[in-house]
């Protein structure tokens, strides 16, 4: 072995353990300590300590693929295709949010349209490798945790089709139909194909060695399927990270996931600090002096961009806005894939060299944050939870319980048809509008040449003459996907809360309404993001930035109006709840019959379908709710139920927030089931256990 290698694994290690032991003396994140002890000994500072950046980067590579498999033990497969379905549209949805905005950035900076689209590719994809290790030091609630692990793996999905296509881009080659169809089909295959091959090999494998009890045996055999998928996906042309979490995941499909964590854990956090002390190599203060502007510009779009796209996306889907908003708070940052998608534009010249470096900026920068985003986002989902105004808070309930209602209900035959058609004219629409688009911006120069030539048109009425017709022929495309979404988002929204019979007073028209915007939105977001993100460099960047706040304006509109009439007919709905609360047969054991009657809240919810899942709790004298009042609880953030109505001995009233609680009391409220467990266990923990908002949930 030659004595320079020893040298650097020597230099690194010691300068790693030196400044984390440090860190954790001031507290602060491992990852901190990782970055700067690679900074020290990176070539970029003065100082006589210096590791050879090959060598390093070498064994980081090994960090990467154990820190990927770690991730893959704690991952089963029947979660990633349970949260697919909606995490991938949530991925879709941030991942081309951030694709325009950071176009719009390189833009504004001055940048060429390639070294734009670049940009917008490199701030759009999160880090696996620095959410792994900082949620190795930090907590978040488990369901937050599952959407953020989601959100990255698919993510990594992503990157791949993005690396095909930007390398087809910055070598010069033109992006076509075929190309994706292809690239999307090759990694499907080897998904398919790594995936369900090994699941009749690996995990029986795993079994057999486990019953041996040797743990060093296990340890050998678990490393060895890792770093075989690792290798497998390379020499496909994919990530390393990629085979390793696939590794992971047919290991932990043994059921021994957990303890195998255990076992390769030292392993793991060896190599990772590694890989961290090779990102901070890369850091160059002179660099981030000489380009700043654009260093923050993209730091500042990472670190809010993101977690909004992941939080708005997530919530729309049907999950709690607390775990939206942590999750969303967890991935804002770049890293490994920003990396690899910087260095094919410089390598083939698409960028100028002043990418690559400011990539690595923005990813240590965020990569430094992403420790104190995670440990305070549990404070900040309660700080603006609780100043978001109470009919978008009783929406957000609502919402919820419809989603979940939706996902539970069996749809009819015919229904299916009528929606898949629906999305299919969807989707044929934004292709024929995306190829007109990005057909007359490529064929500009062809067009205004042919109508100067055969109709004697100067170069600016020529001009004008294409981009009109190009917009009249564009209109009948648009027309149609916005008024396609109507009659689907009134189709789902009827099998959640179906319409009254005709004659009959329709009590579930406020919230029909109210889910058929959001329904929209949602439509209109996931075909509107890809299409702007994909078409953005070939139209003009202002007028279609306009159109677009302009149209989310008018639809932000819409929504507060039907969230108001929401909340109107959730208060109506109290008096009926309070009503059916404080009728006798409530807290009185029913007879013995052959038929169980509904309960009065039963009877509610029948009456009133939009309502959302209704429980009533009592609070016990040591509940600790007592002698708080409903704003100091903060119910609606910490578990995302709504507190209804309070029935207190016989009279009944609507919660304002500041009416302190009294054991005894009633609490009438609706929401997800889960919120509702969540609810019930806060309300009657033996200690007080409801932190105030204030405090950071970790």
């Amino acid at each position: 072995m030659p004595p320079s290698f020893l040298q650097d694994l020597a230099v690194v290690l010691g300068a790693a353990a030196l400044i984390a032991l440090v860190c954790q003396r001031l507290r602060l994140p491992l990852v901190v300590g990782y970055l700067l002890a690679g900074m020290i000994i990176g070539p970029n500072v003065p100082i006589p300590l210096v590791a050879d950046q090959g060598t390093v980067n070498t064994l980081s590579q090994l960090g990467v693929i154990l820190l990927m498999f770690s991730l893959g033990l704690n991952f089963s497969l029947r979660q990633l295709l349970r949260l697919m379905p909606t995490m991938g549209i949530v991925s879709l949805m941030s991942v081309s949010l951030l694709i325009w905005l950071g176009f719009l950035v390189g833009r504004a900076l001055g940048w060429t349209v390639q070294e734009s689209l670049f940009a917008g590719v490199i701030v759009a994809l999160s880090s696996d490798i620095i959410v792994i290790k900082a949620l190795g030091e930090e907590r978040i609630p488990a369901a937050a945790a599952e959407l953020a692990y989601a959100e990255l793996v698919i993510e990594d999905l992503i990157a791949i089709v993005l690396i095909a296509v930007m390398t087809a881009i910055a070598s010069g080659h033109t992006v076509s139909a075929d190309t994706l169809v292809s690239t999307m089909a090759q990694l499907l295959a080897f998904l398919v194909l790594s995936v369900f091959g090994g699941l009749l090999i690996v995990p029986r494998m795993i079994r057999g060695v486990i019953r041996l009890a040797r743990p060093e045996v296990t340890v050998l055999a678990c490393v060895a399927v890792c770093f075989a998928l690792a290798l497998l996906a390379q020499a496909v042309g994919y990530s390393v990270a990629l085979g390793a979490f696939i590794g992971g995941m047919l290991i932990g499909e043994s059921g021994a996931g957990p303890h195998i964590e255990l076992l390769v854990r030292p392993l793991r956090d060896v190599f990772g600090a590694v890989f961290f002390v090779s990102v901070g190599m890369l850091i160059d203060p002179a660099l981030l002096a000489e380009h700043w502007a654009a260093v923050l510009s993209l730091t500042l779009l990472v670190l809010v961009g993101k977690p909004f796209g992941v939080f708005f996306g997530s919530f729309l889907m049907g999950n709690g806005a607390r775990s939206s908003l942590i999750a969303g708070l967890t991935v804002a940052q770049i890293g490994e894939f920003s990396y690899i998608l910087a260095s094919v534009g410089l390598a083939w010249g698409a960028t100028g060299d002043h990418v690559y470096p400011i990539a690595v900026a923005v990813s240590v920068i965020t990569a430094l944050t992403t420790p104190y985003y995670i440990r305070a986002s549990g404070a900040v989902a309660t700080f603006l939870g609780g100043r978001v105004p109470q009919p978008l808070q009783t929406f957000a309930t609502l919402y919820g319980s419809w989603i979940e209602r939706l996902r539970q209900s069996p749809h009819p035959r015919s229904t299916r048809a009528s929606m898949r058609r629906l999305l299919s004219r969807m989707g044929l629409d934004a292709v024929v509008l995306a190829a007109i688009l990005i057909g007359t911006s490529l064929g500009m120069d062809s067009l205004r040449a042919f109508l100067g030539l055969e109709l004697g048109l100067s170069y600016g009425v020529a001009t004008t003459s294409i981009v009109l017709a190009a917009a009249l022929v564009s209109v009948p495309f648009v027309v149609g996907l916005v008024r396609i979404t109507g009659p689907l988002s009134a189709l789902i929204a009827g099998e959640v809360l179906p319409a009254a019979r005709e004659g009959q007073l329709d009590l579930a028209d406020a919230p029909r309404r109210a889910l058929v915007i959001t329904l929209r939105l949602t439509m209109l977001l996931l075909v509107g993001l890809p299409l702007i993100a994909i078409t953005q460099p070939f139209l003009p960047r202002l007028p279609v930035a306009v159109l677009l706040v302009g149209a989310l304006t008018l639809v932000g509109v819409v929504f507060w109006r039907r969230a108001t009439n929401l909340q109107g007919h959730v208060r109506a709905g109290a008096q009926v709840i309070i009503e059916a609360l404080a009728t006798p047969d409530l807290s009185r054991p029913q007879a013995p019959m052959h038929t169980t009657p509904a309960s009065p809240l039963e009877q509610v919810q029948a009456l009133l379908p939009g309502i959302g899942n209704l429980a009533a709790v009592t609070l016990v004298a040591h509940s600790p709710a007592v002698g708080r009042t409903m704003r100091e609880l903060n119910l609606q953030t910490l578990t995302g139920v709504t507190v209804l109505a309070i029935l207190r001995g016989r009279a009944g009233l609507v919660p304002t927030g500041n009416e302190p609680l009294e054991a005894g009391d009633v609490l009438a409220l609706t929401g997800p089931e889960d919120a509702v467990e969540a609810a019930r266990a806060l309300l009657h923990a033996d200690e007080p256990s409801i932190p105030e908002p204030s405090t950071s949930q970790r």
